[in-house]
């Protein structure tokens, strides 16, 4: 059973800094493609950042320069670090991992990640 926790959601006043966590088991960690997601308040989705061995890290404009997506295998780990936080970055925010294909998660969203975790809030304010 793949299983992905995530931790170190919370609120924070814009220009703040949040480091999001997702620890995965049942997945072959250090080959899979793992992305972070966020779900605004109305609904929408977003790929907000992710990773994987064979390409490089991928970032959504809005955060380019202020997020960075990394990983520690000895510990089947993604973070997420968020600098500079803003009050548009408010969001749910969701670790994927292993991209096979369109689908839907099951918060709804449109996605290529077949795997999700329960979703940390992300709450900035200005």
């Amino acid at each position: 059973e793949v299983q992905l926790v995530e931790s170190g959601g919370g609120s924070v006043q814009a220009g703040g800094s949040l480091r999001l966590s997702c620890t995965a088991s049942g997945i072959t960690f250090d080959s899979a493609a793992m992305g972070w997601y966020r779900q605004f308040s109305g609904g929408e989705c977003e790929l907000v950042s992710s990773i994987s061995s064979d390409i490089s890290a991928y970032y959504v404009d809005s955060v380019k320069g202020r997020f960075t997506i990394s990983q520690d295998n000895a510990k089947n780990t993604v973070y997420l670090q968020m600098n500079s936080l803003k009050p548009e970055d408010t969001a749910v925010y969701y670790c994927a991992a292993e991209s096979r294909g369109p689908t839907y998660a099951p918060n709804g969203c449109k996605t290529e990640y077949n795997y999700w975790g329960q979703g940390t809030q992300v709450t900035v304010s200005s």
